[in-house]
C-alpha cells in the first residue's frame, strides 16, 4: 500500500502541519505531488526553498518581507503617527486589501495564551512598546482577532500603553456584508452594538 511507504508517510505529515490541513488533504497533496512530472515537484520544493530563505523580519513591524524595512514601513506617504496592531502577517494583508487603511503596522505573531504558554514575552510586544516610547506614534488601534485570546491581548495593550500617552483603540466587530443577523455570534452582535456609528 502506497500510504505505508515512509517517504510517502513523511510527505503527508509534513503536508499536515500547514494550518487548516486535515489528514485527507494532506494525502490528496501528496498523491497529487507525486503522480505530478517531476519538474513540477522540483519547482515546489525549490519555491518554498527559495522563500524560506529569502523572507525575514522587518526590523520595525515585524512582519515577514524580503526587504527591511518592508515596503510599507519604508513607504513616506504613509502616516507613521498610527501604528495597527495584528496577531499575523495575514490580518495585516487582509487590511491592506481593503485599501483604505493608510497607517503602519505591528505584528505580535500571535495572541495571549497562557494555556499554550504564550505570554507578554513570546510576542513582539515588548518591541511595540519601545516603539510607542521613541515618539511620534499618537495612536495605536488594536486589530487583534475576535477571540478570548484575541481580546484578552487588546485589553492587556491597553493597560500596557494607556501610561505612554498614546491613544489606543479597538477595531469594530460587526456581522458581514451580505450576511444575517441571526447567523451571527453573540459576541459579535456585542461587538457591533458597540461599534455603531451615527448615520447621515
Amino acid at each position: 500500500m502506497l500510504f505505508e511507504s515512509p517517504s510517502v508517510e513523511r510527505l503527508v505529515e509534513a503536508f499536515r502541519r500547514l494550518p487548516g490541513v486535515g489528514k485527507r488533504t494532506a494525502e490528496r497533496y501528496a498523491l497529487h505531488v507525486l503522480a505530478a512530472p517531476p519538474e513540477e515537484a522540483r519547482l515546489i520544493s525549490d519555491a518554498v526553498r527559495e522563500a524560506r530563505e529569502k523572507i525575514t523580519t522587518c526590523s520595525q513591524c515585524c512582519t515577514l518581507t524580503e526587504s527591511d524595512p518592508c515596503g510599507v514601513c519604508a513607504n513616506g506617504a504613509r502616516d507613521h503617527a498610527t501604528v495597527c496592531v495584528v496577531e499575523r502577517p495575514s490580518g495585516m494583508m487582509a487590511i491592506e486589501r481593503g485599501g483604505a487603511y493608510r497607517g503602519l503596522y505591528h505584528v505580535l505573531n500571535g495572541a495571549l495564551n497562557p494555556l499554550e504558554g504564550i505570554g507578554p514575552d513570546e510576542l513582539t510586544i515588548e518591541r511595540l512598546v519601545r516603539r510607542v516610547e521613541t515618539g511620534g506614534v499618537r495612536e495605536v488601534i488594536v486589530a487583534t482577532n475576535a477571540t478570548a485570546e484575541g481580546e484578552a491581548t487588546a485589553l492587556y495593550l491597553s493597560k500596557r500603553l494607556a501610561a505612554l500617552g498614546v491613544a489606543v483603540t479597538r477595531i469594530a466587530h460587526g456581522v458581514p456584508m451580505g450576511s444575517g443577523l441571526e447567523l451571527a455570534d453573540g459576541l459579535t452582535l456585542t461587538h457591533a452594538l458597540q461599534g455603531r456609528t451615527k448615520l447621515g
